[in-house]
């Protein structure tokens, strides 16, 4: 099949994505973190490689996989091939993790035509579909232009403000262990502990093997913890996993959502308790 697509839902299948492949308009990313090349592994055909670690993040910031500015977005962007008419869909190697990340930044640099790929690279191996040795994109330099969207971000001083004031609903979705101080973090030197009036929800809960649960189990696992008029900001560790949240609750009906970008890594940094 062979023709321009608008991505009309956060997130795609692979059967979908397979179906979809020789879309003329279409751009496959990996957004697997910490990843580099190696021409041994495999992807999805025709993939570019999103590394958020070195070319999509303020490496000058202190805490990990920082928001880079609205130049440093569409410079890479643009590396990658990326049009403004470009149908993005966005895919990690543990089902969905960093991805949502990806997908996050593009809607923060007000770009809508993009989803994640519904269980990442896992799920098209089980599906037995065509893979190629990693390659390094070397085609044109697109024409992506990056128009930042400040709703969607929020910073240590946005999230200082709203729990103290009790504005926004604030939801990590770090391990229930972790939440509850019963685990430390996995960051060495980092303390335990919680945001004030923070809640619940770990990213986990949203996923089966790396698949989103359906929309009617999304909406319920969403339900228990906010209303869907309500202010969110979603925090996790390090900014990634927040935007797993922002994935199931954007699929969920919820609009007034934000992600903090340092998360309990700056938090637990810049707060002593």
């Amino acid at each position: 099949m062979s023709s321009t697509i608008i991505l009309k839902s956060p997130a795609v299948s692979v059967e979908w994505l397979h179906d979809h492949l020789n879309a003329t308009n279409l751009v496959i990313l990996e957004g697997t973190i910490n990843k580099v090349f190696d021409a041994t592994q495999k992807q999805i055909p025709n993939t570019r490689f999103f590394d958020i670690k070195n070319k999509f993040s303020n490496t000058s910031d202190p805490f990990p996989s920082a928001f880079p500015s609205e130049e440093q977005f569409q410079k890479e962007a643009r590396a990658l091939g990326i049009n403004n008419d470009s149908a993005i869909v966005v895919y990690d190697d543990k089902g969905i993790y960093s991805s949502a990340r990806v997908w996050w930044l593009f809607k923060a640099f007000g770009y809508n035509n993009v989803a994640v790929l519904d269980g990442g690279f896992p799920a098209w191996l089980k599906a037995k579909y065509n893979t190629e040795p990693m390659t390094v994109y070397e085609g044109e330099q697109g024409d992506f232009k990056a128009n930042y969207q400040p709703q969607y971000m929020s910073f240590f001083e946005d999230v200082k403000k709203a729990s103290e004031n009790k504005t926004h609903n604030i939801i990590d979705a770090r391990s229930a262990g972790r939440f509850n101080c019963t685990e430390p973090e996995p960051r060495v030197g980092l303390r335990m502990g919680t945001i004030p009036n923070s809640k619940n929800l770990p990213f986990t809960d949203l996923l089966e093997n790396g698949v989103l649960n359906s929309k009617k189990e999304l909406a319920k696992a969403f339900y228990m913890v906010a209303n869907k008029n309500d202010n969110i900001i979603f925090s996790c560790g390090s900014g990634l996993t927040a935007c797993v949240l922002a994935l199931g609750a954007e699929i969920s009906g919820y609009k007034n959502i934000s992600v903090y970008d340092g998360s309990w890594t700056e938090w637990g940094s810049l707060v002593k308790e």
